[in-house]
């Protein structure tokens, strides 16, 4: 009975968030495209911040708070390959709000881009990689590499997309890994916890107001590794983020066990 009660005012909700993400997003259509016609460095950092506003702005006003926490907190000054578990639509404004740079790039699935109007500022704002062509996974590798050349960070999903397999991580992709060793840059892993709770992954009209916490887990260096390493970085680096969404309880994993 209360559900069925309640049902009116999430679809209201829902509908609200919708209208203020599309409104955000036709504020900042125009300054995406002028920065996009700028040099790759100034005008990707102006876009980030601009993006950030509306990230921030939105959360706010649909209800959703964030808060970062520390189990090691990374160097300001240090560039970082910044990875996180994938859970949910909501993993994407949590990466402005967890990592306030505006020198950071994303990795993110080119099927995204084909969204209307969104599609446009994703496409100009991270570096698309569409995973099932290897000439296209190589370009994304060199483009990344490229921007951290250039002393910006950059943020990758090791698991490519939403883990639905019950356990608290997929199997991870290699290449977060072999870009770390190839340009020795360290790993900080972060977990973003909450967004499963607060919009499932099935659907985006499951969104609900609430909090959202990203903690930082202890960065991993990587210099003087070869790429010889690659698996146990991998190995090291899944069981450390594994061990940490079992210690904080992550809703979605069924096996409570070692988590697979």
């Amino acid at each position: 009975m209360r559900r069925v009660l309640l049902f009116p005012v999430r679809v209201i909700y829902c509908l609200y968030a919708l209208l203020l993400f599309i409104t955000g997003m036709l504020c900042v259509l125009p300054f995406v495209a002028v920065f996009s016609l700028q040099d790759a460095r100034r005008g990707g950092d102006r876009m980030y911040r601009f993006c950030r506003w509306w990230d921030a702005t939105w959360l706010t006003l649909i209800g959703i708070r964030h808060r970062n926490s520390y189990e090691s907190e990374p160097d300001p000054r240090r560039q970082y390959i910044f990875i996180s578990n994938h859970i949910s639509y909501l993993d994407i404004p949590m990466i402005l709000r967890a990592v306030p740079r505006d020198s950071l790039r994303i990795l993110g699935k080119i099927e995204t881009a084909r969204i209307p109007l969104f599609g446009y500022i994703y496409s100009r704002a991270v570096v698309m990689v569409d995973r099932r062509n290897a000439q296209e996974r190589s370009r994304s590798v060199r483009e990344l590499k490229s921007v951290l050349s250039m002393g910006i960070s950059v943020f990758i999903f090791p698991e490519g997309t939403f883990n639905e397999t019950g356990r608290p991580l997929k199997d991870f992709y290699d290449g977060a890994f072999r870009i770390a060793i190839e340009t020795q840059t360290p790993l900080q892993p972060i977990l973003f916890l909450g967004t499963y709770e607060l919009m499932h992954y099935r659907s985006i009209f499951s969104i609900r107001p609430g909090r959202l916490e990203s903690v930082f887990l202890p960065a991993v260096e990587v210099q003087g590794l070869r790429l010889a390493d690659l698996p146990e970085l991998k190995e090291q680096v899944y069981r450390q983020m594994e061990a940490a969404l079992l210690r904080y309880g992550a809703p979605w994993v069924t096996d409570r066990g070692t988590g697979g």
